[in-house]
């Protein structure tokens, strides 16, 4: 069997399974079995495949049939300027999520030597992003997913930026170390009832730890700014990713907890999706 003829076969099965960007995701599946990238493989489409290459791709498709997402299948996702080592433990990083590191990166233009806390930090595409900017920031991690820590500490290395950021296996409700001028998170923030509404490849694949904020949605939220208005500094920045609708609900908490609303940023889709406010 020649590639063009897996090819085919593998983007006839994604297909009736409705997975829509069957052919892409074959191309990057088969990109991942040969050790090329993607144009290497559509010049060399009659290449004839090894029996071990067949079985693995084969493997791969109907995995992706069942959606499986493809970055936990290749094991990597490209965020901001970086690729990240990425595995079932960790949520799959989001051009919406991007908005962080962009406003983080510009508030902090004319600053030096920042101390950022990511709370939840998951596989660090967020704080290691704008520590690979800004090379005299310095990051503290913390997660309570210690399977998500392991993640995390293998990014670092692979970006460089491991001398420059502390973990710590925590809630953020027990965590009281240090003070910071920045903090940022991507916390949970989908409602408990609305889950199962969610895409099959994130309910089912990705971690529900990472997804579900609460019978209403901000439950995490609400931990998250108490605990940030005892470890920021006066002035400093606090940047929150939310969810569409939760902008009103967010920024009452935020006040009440002594922030001012700085800005609020809506994603790709112009829905509400990031708070920055300032600690007053």
């Amino acid at each position: 069997m020649n590639i063009q003829t897996a090819l085919n076969y593998a983007n006839n099965k994604l297909k009736r399974c409705n997975i829509r960007s069957f052919n892409l995701d074959s191309e990057i599946l088969m990109s991942k079995i040969l050790k090329e990238n993607r144009i290497q493989v559509l010049l060399n489409l009659n290449k004839e495949l090894e029996t071990d290459e067949i079985i693995e791709f084969d493997n791969l498709i109907e995995q992706r049939s069942k959606g499986k997402p493809i970055a936990y299948l290749i094991g990597y996702k490209h965020f901001w300027k970086s690729k990240f080592f990425i595995d079932k433990n960790v949520l799959i990083p989001r051009p919406d999520t991007e908005i962080i590191v962009e406003q983080a990166l510009f508030l902090s233009r004319h600053k030096s030597k920042l101390n950022i806390l990511d709370v939840g930090i998951g596989s660090g595409c967020i704080l290691f992003s704008i520590l690979n900017e800004r090379k005299d920031f310095y990051g503290t991690g913390i997660d309570k997913n210690e399977k998500s820590l392991k993640v995390c500490k293998i990014n670092a290395f692979n970006l460089g930026v491991d001398k420059r950021v502390k973990f710590f296996k925590t809630d953020i409700d027990n965590f009281s170390y240090g003070k910071y001028d920045l903090i940022i998170s991507n916390p949970p923030y989908i409602n408990t009832l609305d889950l199962k509404y969610l895409e099959k490849d994130i309910v089912k694949f990705e971690p529900k730890i990472a997804l579900d904020g609460g019978i209403e949605g901000t439950s995490e939220i609400r931990k998250v700014i108490d605990k940030s208005s005892e470890l920021i500094k006066k002035n400093g920045k606090l940047i929150l990713e939310i969810g569409h609708n939760q902008k009103n609900k967010v920024s009452n908490m935020l006040k009440k907890r002594g922030f001012y609303i700085f800005k609020t940023l809506k994603d790709y889709a112009k829905n509400d999706r990031c708070i920055i406010s300032t600690k007053l």
